[in-house]
């Protein structure tokens, strides 16, 4: 009697529990849980990614130079920084490194504009004062490497007053020297691979109606320094000084290379302005005889 009672039993209850679905509604309401904890996690990661990108499209201007001071080692300041790292202006200031107490600015504001061009940055440079019109740096990083290609535009690239050199410091500063340098460059791209500078192309600073508080003379003269990349030597770019005019005549040549910058040049004065220019030669190098001795590195 008391089988037949338990047999009874599961027989009524087994079709209760197929009549009433219990089984699907449970794993049902699994399912929904866990699809439901999953939309949980997507919403968060969304959140998340939105957050970074919207701090990305917004990251202060401070950003950008803050990157700048800390990449040459505080000599090239962006002070006053305003906008954005995609789209804002500063004041472009020249210092002796960090430390020092010289610094030099420039007038007006420095802007720039930044976007994505293929798999790399484009940086389009404007300056009323110094550039000639849009100056674009394309940049591009890679495994182990960056590369900085410039493009410039017709004519000269820049052109900035001989005195923000003085900001640089000695000996710059005690020279005092008046004039324009000017940049020209049919197209220049330096290579950065695991701390080595790899240049290709060519570039000139012309120095134009240099003067100095040192000599009575109005002008020196007008000098070139030409930078080249050594094809045979990647990691070495080759230095060239050559006079163009004036009083003061200077040559030399040297490489820009990891051990630094190795140069070695001298500088004369013609003979009816030797002693006009005998106290600027004292400081440019080491005297010797009528002419000055310049040896860096």
């Amino acid at each position: 009697m008391i089988r037949l009672r338990r047999k009874r039993a599961r027989n009524l209850w087994s079709p209760t529990v197929a009549a009433t679905g219990w089984g699907e509604s449970t794993f049902a309401e699994i399912e929904w849980g866990n699809s439901r904890s999953a939309s949980a996690r997507w919403a968060v990661v969304g959140i998340v990614v939105g957050l970074f990108v919207a701090l990305i499209a917004c990251a202060p201007a401070a950003w950008l130079a803050g990157a700048v001071a800390s990449a040459t080692q505080q000599r090239v300041l962006l002070a006053d920084a305003r906008g954005t790292v995609w789209s804002g202006s500063a004041v472009a200031v020249l210092t002796g490194g960090e430390g020092s107490r010289d610094a030099s600015s420039l007038p007006g504001r420095l802007s720039w504009t930044m976007h994505w061009r293929g798999l790399g940055l484009e940086l389009q440079l404007e300056h009323a004062c110094c550039l000639n019109g849009v100056v674009a740096l394309q940049v591009r990083p890679g495994f182990g490497r960056t590369t900085y290609t410039l493009v410039p535009p017709s004519g000269w690239v820049g052109q900035w007053p001989t005195a923000l050199l003085g900001g640089l410091g000695t000996p710059w500063n005690t020279m005092q020297l008046g004039g324009t340098l000017r940049l020209t460059s049919p197209g220049l791209r330096i290579e950065s691979v695991q701390g080595r500078m790899v240049v290709d192309g060519k570039a000139d600073f012309d120095v134009l109606g240099v003067s100095s508080r040192l000599s009575t003379l109005d002008s020196l003269g007008s000098y070139r320094m030409t930078i080249t990349g050594d094809t045979t030597n990647p990691g070495i770019s080759n230095l060239q000084l050559s006079t163009q005019d004036g009083a003061l005549q200077l040559s030399g040549s040297g490489t820009v290379g990891p051990a630094g910058v190795r140069f070695r040049g001298e500088a004369r004065a013609t003979p009816l302005e030797e002693a006009a220019l005998s106290n600027l030669l004292n400081i440019i190098g080491r005297r010797d005889n009528a002419r000055s001795v310049i040896s860096i590195g």
